[in-house]
């Protein structure tokens, strides 16, 4: 069964590829060198560096967080809105995976320290892809450009990596993976996936796990994943700017996420008729 791509929106900076997650073989992909704006998918790199500071022994999961005042945040995520912020490192990786808690980011990439997290990406031989920045509320001119930058090629290979458990060790790369697997947002790709968005840690609609991570700003949607199923398994990468247009194209981009996420359901499950779909 192979995977097809939908028409994709000429206005739209796409970066796209999809790996059988066993082989590393390209199923399908768009302009899968050119280098998007990648939002919140960045994280992923601060959550590979805290997996191997647990796994070393440099942290403690049972550590308590410090937030600076210079880097309080707020928008996505909900540790700036719970009573008790000291949460520990273990819990605001989670929380990271699970909402892309802004705060608990800021707090692990303070602690961590911003140059060695942008470090992991070339580290893994990643050229073009990389956390950039602490989440800001206001990004000026004065600033770094971005808080991640990435492509579709290199974000597909850490995905593939990541479910191979090559990233840092096989312990760490599960580590990342269980933080992952809390992720809610299943609005982009793996909307058509059905799953239940709140419980998708054990294998859920049609026998499928999916471990991914998502990123939106006004201008941009993210989302790279590892799924597996009975008949596949894949490692993804859709990155989609539209910075330079003058509409905003999310509704466009949506329907190319969900249709691509549609693919890789029926790739995955071998189930490949719309009619099965609810079997």
């Amino acid at each position: 069964m192979t995977v097809v791509l939908p028409d994709l929106d000429p206005r739209v900076r796409w970066s796209i590829r999809i790996l059988d997650a066993a082989s590393g073989d390209v199923l399908a992909e768009h302009t899968p060198d050119v280098m998007c704006e990648t939002a919140s998918i960045g994280k992923v790199f601060l959550l590979i560096e805290v997996a191997r500071r647990l796994e070393s022994g440099e942290l403690d999961p049972a550590q308590r967080i410090e937030i600076p005042d210079e880097h309080r945040v707020e928008d996505s995520g909900l540790l700036y809105r719970m009573r008790d912020q000291r949460v520990t490192v273990e819990d605001a990786a989670l929380l990271v995976g699970a909402v892309s808690d802004n705060l608990a980011t800021n707090a692990l990439l303070w602690l961590c320290g911003v140059d060695a997290v942008r470090a992991v990406g070339p580290e893994l031989g990643f050229e073009h892809t990389s956390l950039h920045d602490y989440i800001r509320n206001e990004r000026t001119p004065d600033l770094p450009w971005t808080p991640s930058y990435g492509t579709g090629a290199e974000l597909a290979e850490l995905m593939r990596r990541l479910g191979a458990g090559e990233v840092v060790s096989p312990a760490a790369s599960a580590r990342v993976l269980d933080w992952l697997a809390a992720d809610t947002d299943t609005s982009l790709v793996a909307d058509a996936l059905l799953l239940d968005p709140l419980a998708h840690v054990e294998a859920e609609y049609q026998g499928m796990v999916l471990r991914h991570k998502t990123g939106s700003v006004s201008f941009a949607r993210i989302d790279i994943g590892h799924l597996s199923g009975p008949a596949a398994s894949v490692a993804y990468a859709v990155a989609a700017n539209f910075k330079d247009s003058d509409d905003d194209l999310r509704a466009p981009v949506l329907d190319a996420m969900h249709a691509i996420g549609e693919q890789l359901r029926a790739h995955v499950t071998g189930r490949a008729r719309d009619d099965e779909r609810f079997a």
